[in-house]
Order: structure tokens, then sequence, then C-alpha cells
């Protein structure tokens, strides 16, 4: 028997979080007066870098299986495969629809999910005040990812619930190290010289 849905009142008084964005005018007026070479670029140029170098970032993220170094040794971003939730995955849009209690399944991924971590806890030099640190992906990342994700989610690390992700990191570097040597060996490799 499939649970009522109640739809919900979408004129309703929300309570939204006021959030700070980074990007904005006091940071480009700070960085002008840092970099006087700059002093002639205008917010839109600013802002335009700053998008660009961003989209290279996540573009880099989502076609390499094992994620990428942050510049500056922030730390690691990659996209892993994850086991479904054990909490149900409510499909909010199809159940108004259908005034029934539906759940998302994930039948493009074979009913894995997707999540996007980043860690800093294997860097060599480590972060004052590491633990303050996180990382929120934007929209446009979780989009692009998202529909990557549906076709090629097989490619990406799976990620297990009892593992540390410091140590699913060093056990890819491991495996990379080794295919890279194994690549080098077999380009020398001539079976008539002994």
């Amino acid at each position: 028997m499939c649970a009522a849905f109640k739809k919900p009142n979408l004129q309703a008084p929300r309570f939204r979080e006021k959030k700070l964005n980074l990007l904005n005018k006091k940071l480009f007026e700070e960085f002008k007066k840092k970099y006087k070479a700059y002093k002639d670029m205008d917010y839109a140029q600013f802002k335009e870098i700053i998008t660009v170098f961003n989209e290279a970032l996540y573009n880099g993220v989502i076609d390499n299986r094992n994620g990428i170094e942050l510049p500056e040794k922030l730390g690691y971003v990659f996209i892993g495969t994850c086991p479904p939730t054990k909490r149900k995955n409510i499909d909010y849009k199809k159940s108004i629809e259908y005034g029934v209690l539906t759940n998302h399944k994930n039948w493009d991924s074979d009913n894995h999910l997707m999540k996007i971590f980043y860690t800093c806890s294997k860097m060599k030099y480590h972060l004052p005040n590491r633990q303050l640190w996180a990382f929120v992906p934007g929209r446009e990342f979780k989009r692009t990812a998202s529909s990557v994700y549906k076709q090629e989610w097989a490619k990406y690390i799976v990620v297990d619930n009892t593992k540390r992700i410091s140590a699913i990191i060093t056990q890819e570097k491991k495996i990379k190290s080794s295919e890279s040597y194994l690549k080098h060996r077999l380009k020398t490799y001539d079976e008539f010289k002994m």
C-alpha cells in the first residue's frame, strides 16, 4: 500500500540563510591594491578569469578518475561512487505529481550514488587549522558532474563506508604509480634482447 503524499504549501513563508559570497567588489579592490600591475583590470574581467579557472578545475575532477590535487597544496577533490543510502531518498517532484510518496532509485547508475569528496589529510605539508577547511561545490559543478556520472558511473573510485578517505587516496596513488611503471617497462621491452 502506497503512502499518501501531502503537497507542500509553496506560498508559505520561508527562512533563507544569508550567505557570504567571496567573489565581491571588496576582494577585487584588495586584489588591485596588492597587485599594481592589474590596476586597469575591470571587475567583469576579474570574475571571468576566476570562473574560467574554476571550470577548468571541476572539468579536471570530472575527467580524471582519481580527481585532482588543488593548487597550492590545498587538498584533493575527486568523485566517488557510494552505495545507496539507508534512509529514503524522496523524489519530491514525482511525489507531488502523483500524490504518492516516491523515492529516487538511481536506475541510471545501478542504484549507486555520486559524491564529491574533498580531503587535505594526506598532504605532505599540513595546513594550519586544516579541520576548519571545507569544500562546497558550486551548482554548475554538481550539475555537470551528475550528468556525466549517469553515463560513466563505473569509472569513478568506489568509496566504502568503513574506509577513511586518506586510505583510499594512498591506495589509488600506489595503483597509479605501478601502472606508470608498467607502461614504462612495456615501452622499453624487447623480447630478443635478454
